[in-house]
């Protein structure tokens, strides 16, 4: 494990498939440092409203939205996730989550307030994060800002895999049009969308493996900090 004393935040944006999350997992892991899973936070909130059968109306989210406190923590190389003090991170992959975590990522008030708890966590310890607005609108002012790219064909070919690994069997071509078609979503929606900011790293991944990535953006990491 490397250590490095000073405090400071990773974060980075790219599209579906291009190994963000696989990414800012091994630097976690390499730097013994917490790993913002910030998809993880909307399952969590989910979670929230599915056990207590809310239905996620504005109304109820507003009503609601001071009750929910996320907490992320790194231990024994994983990240923990605690809704109200109570881990849940067990119970937060099931598809019925998965499509809350979907319905309540749109709701703008539910985004602020999980930035702001990102925020607060980042204020603690040093983190990693990745997303499609991270260097943009969570941490514009990050150490280090990292933008991931890689081919079409390769990014289907690894979802294609992630997916057979759940079971699901998608012919190349279908996933292939599914990216791409995230790729316009993720690009064109009014709510923080996927932009490359000019002093982030563009790295493509196309013909990289994980490992390096990571030693990658470590080394560029230390040239900053």
């Amino acid at each position: 494990m490397t250590k490095i004393d000073k405090k400071f935040v990773i974060a980075i944006d790219g599209a579906a498939a291009t190994g963000k999350s696989v990414l800012a997992k091994g630097i976690a892991q390499k730097l013994g440092i917490l790993y913002i899973d910030t998809g993880a936070m909307y399952r969590a909130a989910g979670y929230y409203f599915i056990t207590k059968k809310i239905p996620m109306t504005e109304e109820e989210i507003l009503k609601n939205i001071d009750l929910i406190n996320i907490k992320l923590k790194y231990i024994d190389g994983e990240t923990i996730v605690y809704l109200n003090g109570k881990d849940i991170t067990s119970y937060i992959r099931t598809e019925e989550i998965s499509m809350a975590a979907s319905n309540i990522s749109k709701n703008k008030y539910i985004r602020k307030k999980l930035v702001k708890l990102q925020r607060e966590m980042a204020g603690e310890e040093s983190v990693v994060l990745e997303g499609r607005d991270i260097t943009t609108v969570v941490f514009p002012n990050a150490d280090l800002k990292v933008f991931l790219t890689a081919s079409i064909e390769v990014r289907a070919k690894r979802r294609q895999r992630d997916l057979e690994k759940k079971g699901n069997y998608m012919d190349i071509e279908e996933v292939k049009a599914s990216l791409q078609k995230r790729d316009i979503q993720d690009s064109t929606r009014k709510e923080s969308p996927l932009t490359k900011v000019k002093d982030a790293i563009e790295i493509d991944t196309t013909n990289l493996t994980n490992e390096k990535t990571v030693d990658m953006v470590i080394s560029l990491l230390k040239e900053r900090i």
